[in-house]
Formats: structure tokens, sequence, C-alpha cells
């Protein structure tokens, strides 16, 4: 471990959360460990999926490494995903297509070329859309900026990430896991700026980390899905 991550192993005093009320499989996969970032997304250790996400962690500054995956089909329609009630964070809410953490493990750590951010989210979209790992190849994921957001999802838990965006133009099989995933549907950009006008008005509930990227990036992402090598940017890490 580094210095820093032995400060925060030192520092931080971990809450103690009473989880008996949530949903079984999402409790296990707390236990999961991702990898700790500093502000300029250098790794500086690990900690459980857990002590991550709980706000009393993130309000010391608690930050760690994820990505957001975007597939459109064919007909340049985006996937969307409404995730299911079973999860801790942001349940119910609609989202981009896969949204998650790679972890600390050496093929989730690579850092060249993102490799290992796109081998995890290759791993998620199975998980979680049931796509065959040979329909979403690490090598065929655009790699385009990351941001940097801090976001709560109720009194106890939240999300404080350096997020990976990364897109794919593919048709893909899909069998959803309904533990993660309660709907999915393909979106036109129309149909898209309806559901955030819905969102504004309560009607529905939209994740904050997709919310801040369709709001800024994301047309103009999606106006130029044959040529996203002008909107690559590895260097910056846009604070949201």
């Amino acid at each position: 471990l580094t210095t820093e991550a032995r400060k925060h192993n030192s520092s931080v005093k971990m809450p103690e959360i009473n989880t008996d009320n949530l949903d079984e499989k999402q409790v296990q996969l707390l236990a999961e460990m991702c990898i700790l970032i500093d502000e300029n997304d250098c790794k500086i250790g690990a900690d459980t999926k857990k002590n991550c996400h709980l706000n009393a962690n993130i309000d010391k500054g608690l930050l760690h490494r994820a990505f957001s995956v975007f597939i459109f089909n064919s007909e340049e329609k985006l996937l969307l995903q409404q995730r299911s009630d079973a999860k801790i964070t942001f349940p119910g809410c609609y989202t981009n297509t896969c949204c998650s953490h790679p972890l600390h493990m050496a093929s989730e750590m690579e850092e060249k070329d993102a490799i290992g951010v796109r081998n995890a989210a290759q791993r998620r979209l199975q998980a979680e859309l049931g796509i065959p790992i040979e329909q979403v190849t690490p090598e065929e994921m655009t790699y385009l900026t990351r941001i940097h957001y801090k976001a709560q999802s109720d009194g106890v838990w939240g999300e404080h990430e350096i997020d990976y965006i990364l897109f794919l133009q593919k048709d893909v099989d899909l069998s959803p896991d309904p533990n993660e995933i309660q709907s999915h549907c393909y979106v036109t950009k129309e149909e898209l700026k309806d559901m955030l006008e819905k969102a504004k008005r309560n009607e529905l509930a939209i994740t904050p980390w997709f919310l801040l990227i369709a709001e800024t990036f994301l047309f103009k992402w999606w106006d130029n899905l044959q040529n996203l090598k002008q909107f690559m940017d590895h260097d910056q890490i846009h604070r949201m």
C-alpha cells in the first residue's frame, strides 16, 4: 500500500451499517474490492465496494475508479437500462447501458490504453445484460475521456468516482439479470431528450452521472459515432 492508502486505512474509521434490509445478492457484491485513487486517478490502494459507497467515507474524500458504457445499435439508438429496485445505490433509476467498477485485480488494473477498465466493462456487460463476452471485446470499445463526480443516493449510500466513458456501436444479444436491471430500451436522441424533460418534472428518475454526461457531452458524441477520435481526451479529467 502507498503512504496515502495507509493513511486512509488508519485514519478512516468505517461506520457500522446494517445491511439486513438490503437485497442479499447485492449485499454479497459489497465485498468486492474497488480500486482507490487520488484526484488525478493514480492508484493508492483498495477498499470494499461497501466502504467506497458509504457517504461517511465519501465525505472524507474516499474516491474510486469506475466506468460508464454506452452501446449504440446499427440504427444509432442508445441502449438504456433501468436499475432494479434491489440495487443499493440509485435503485429504479434510468441510466446508460452499463455502469460499474474495475476491481482490484491484475486484469482490471492494467492502465495502458485503459485495458483494465475495458476488461471490467466486458465482465459487467455479461453479468448485468447477459451480453456474450465475444460480442463486446475490449478492443471494440472506444475510451473517450474521464469524468469526476460525487452524488448521494440516500442518507447512507452514494458515489464518488472517476468514471471512464466507453462507447461501442454494435448489435448485441441481451439477456438481462433481473436482480440488476428491471427494464431496458433503445432510444433515439429525441426520445432521450423527452426522458430528460420528464426527469426535470420528476416523472422519472435518472442517475446523476448519466444526467451530467447527457447534459454536457453525450449528444455531441452521439452525432459523431463514426468519428469519435476527435473527442478522445485521455489527459483531462472533467470535474463535474
